[in-house]
């Protein structure tokens, strides 16, 4: 497999400047080459929840329609965009996300057809570290060609949310919250990620990071102009490579942790990989971390006598979602996605029962007014 990761400038979502760089990373990429008549060609973007594409939230628009003309151009006339935002997963509501992200309009100017049906089957997952079933969306296994689409975001349990962790969306609505329940640690979540990843099989990625979102990610930071698109065959690389830009520590992201431990990936990635415009391999100053990252991970460093309690310890001084009573608009859409039950309305607010918050942050993803916030063990609140 290609391990470079291409890079192409775009400074902004003008249409045709992202055209262009979309353009010239598939002139590049040996992945596209995949792309021809005949095949069926799935794009899937992040779609997260009902967020415009001013929130840095979601694939931005024009992105999927640089992506939608540069496979039309290589013969493909078989297209179908898919993915499964968080909460229930119903055609209604997988509409008018699509709708709120622009993403609907876009396809239906290009005559490409959403996937609205939100029919699922099960697949037998590959690696089997961590799953030995999957239950995807129906066009992920019928796809000849998928192409990834993810946009360049932190996030509050895996630290980086691109281009391995987007391929989540496959697994349909709530079920993602079964996986978050049935692997509560964050490094077999991280396992289960990479089972995902060797099961679906992309072609390659396209990324986002013209605005990439900082901060309390994946919903709850800011955006922020980066200015750049990229493309991979390799997602663990493409990852790799995101880690260095934005300050992470490869080996604390759960996911890549794993791929690590099975010889996927390496530990860090090498500039030398960096192609197409490489100069824009960079690392991007003053990159927001969110808020729950790096402030208690000491485990390796305890002494041996007491490291049997580190992680009794770190889960209990780790950081945890708080709601904001007075933001809250009483919508129950937390309640609705959290894997433990552990969220309940009471007075038309939203309350966590702390003791059985696993910190898995999918409150914090879907609250559509950000009013769930992180709450940070007292000691490490001014590091």
């Amino acid at each position: 497999m290609d391990d470079k990761v291409y890079f192409a400038a775009a400074g902004s979502y003008d249409p045709a400047a992202v055209e262009a760089a979309v353009e010239r990373l598939f002139c590049q990429l040996p992945a596209a080459a995949a792309i021809g008549p005949g095949k069926k060609v799935l794009l899937k973007p992040n779609l997260l929840a009902k967020h415009g594409p001013d929130k840095a939230v979601t694939t931005h628009p024009e992105v999927l329609r640089a992506v939608i003309r540069a496979v039309k151009r290589r013969g493909a006339d078989d297209l179908l965009v898919a993915d499964s935002p968080g909460g229930p997963y119903t055609p209604a509501l997988v509409k008018s996300i699509y709708k709120a992200s622009g993403l609907a309009a876009v396809c239906q100017e290009e005559q490409v057809p959403l996937y609205t049906a939100c029919e699922s089957a099960a697949a037998p997952a590959a690696g089997g570290a961590a799953a030995k079933e999957f239950t995807l969306l129906r066009p992920v296994l019928e796809a000849d060609v998928l192409i990834d689409l993810p946009k360049l975001k932190t996030h509050m349990m895996t630290g980086l949310s691109a281009a391995t962790k987007n391929l989540f969306g496959c697994i349909p609505g709530l079920q993602k919250a079964e996986w978050h329940m049935r692997l509560p640690e964050k490094e077999r979540f991280g396992e289960m990620l990479v089972d995902l990843l060797e099961t679906v099989k992309p072609a390659f990625a396209v990324l986002d990071a013209v605005v990439a979102h900082e901060g309390d990610g994946p919903s709850g930071g800011t955006p922020r102009p980066v200015g750049f698109v990229a493309a991979a065959g390799d997602l663990l690389q493409m990852d790799l490579a995101l880690c260095a830009m934005v300050g992470l520590q490869p080996a604390q992201v759960p996911y890549l942790s794993a791929a690590m431990w099975r010889g996927l990936c390496a530990e860090r990635f090498d500039p030398a990989k960096a192609a197409g415009e490489a100069e824009l391999f960079a690392p991007i100053d003053g990159f927001k971390l969110p808020s729950s990252w790096g402030s208690v991970d000491f485990a390796d460093n305890a002494p041996r006598p007491i490291r049997w309690a580190v992680p009794a310890v770190q889960r209990a001084i780790a950081p945890r979602p708080v709601i904001d009573r007075a933001g809250c608009i009483g919508c129950g859409q937390c309640a609705t996605i959290c894997p433990q039950k552990t969220v309940r309305l009471e007075e038309g607010r939203a309350r966590i029962l702390p003791k059985r918050c696993i910190r898995c942050f999918c409150c914090h993803e879907i609250c559509p007014v950000g009013a769930i916030g992180t709450k940070r063990f007292f000691i490490f609140q001014k590091l």
